[in-house]
């Protein structure tokens, strides 16, 4: 397990403590919509951070052609149709480009500033001319209002136990997922970022907010610095 990161509950976890067997339950939401109302139809999508698929089944619904990375390979065991690359996101380099590149999943907040600006680079580097880089970004709140629930309607309830300080800009969180069957838990490490740290860092990496596609400005579709 990575340094402040642990997952308990039935199945496999992966070394940031990520239930695969949790991940296969939770449903993609309102999140295809969006992403799908900030790309062409038909474009070539690289989702950065894939899992287990979660996202990756409905984008090929709508008539997406998805690459998925991940750096589990259980996780990306559970894709389907799509084509699947195993390895750390921050060091990819594919010698080729999308229409859309996504890091959803509150990726861009990793504790690690390394990581976060490898992450963005991959971004920048996979993004063709002309197209655009999705990135979902924690709430307002997510650190703050704590401890928190949500009941899903999928039957299941989500509770954001605490988020702890731990020195460095670097927040502890604790999650629970209670279904009926069963009860997983995911402890990891985040940096929680301002909008205007957020925008700064995607200029670090060649990148500028194009626009905030949600109203809590949780999703954000970025291009390239002109």
């Amino acid at each position: 397990m990575r340094a402040g990161h642990k997952g308990t509950g039935p199945g496999a976890i992966t070394p940031d403590g990520c239930a695969v067997e949790l991940y296969a339950r939770l449903p993609a939401g309102d999140e295809p919509d969006i992403i799908a109302s900030a790309v062409p139809a038909g474009a070539r999508v690289l989702e950065l951070g894939s899992g287990v698929g979660r996202l990756t089944r409905p984008l090929r619904g709508r008539g997406f052609t998805v690459t998925a990375v991940d750096e589990s390979a259980e996780m990306l065991e559970r894709v389907r149709g799509a084509r699947t690359i195993c390895g750390p996101i921050e060091e990819l380099d594919l010698d080729e480009t999308f229409d859309a590149v996504l890091l959803a999943s509150f990726l861009v907040h990793t504790a690690d500033l390394d990581v976060r600006r490898g992450l963005l680079r991959a971004c920048a580097r996979h993004v063709a001319p002309g197209g655009c880089v999705l990135i979902q970004r924690e709430g307002e709140e997510y650190h703050t209002r704590v401890p928190r629930e949500r009941a899903d309607p999928a039957g299941f309830t989500v509770r954001i136990a605490s988020s702890e300080p731990v020195g460095g800009g670097v927040h502890e969180v604790h999650a629970e997922y209670a279904f009926p069957d069963a009860v997983w838990t995911q402890t990891f490490r985040a940096r929680p970022l301002t909008r205007e740290a957020f925008e700064e860092a995607l200029r670090e990496a060649g990148l500028e907010v194009d626009r905030y596609l949600t109203e809590d400005r949780t999703w954000v579709r970025a291009v390239p610095v002109s």
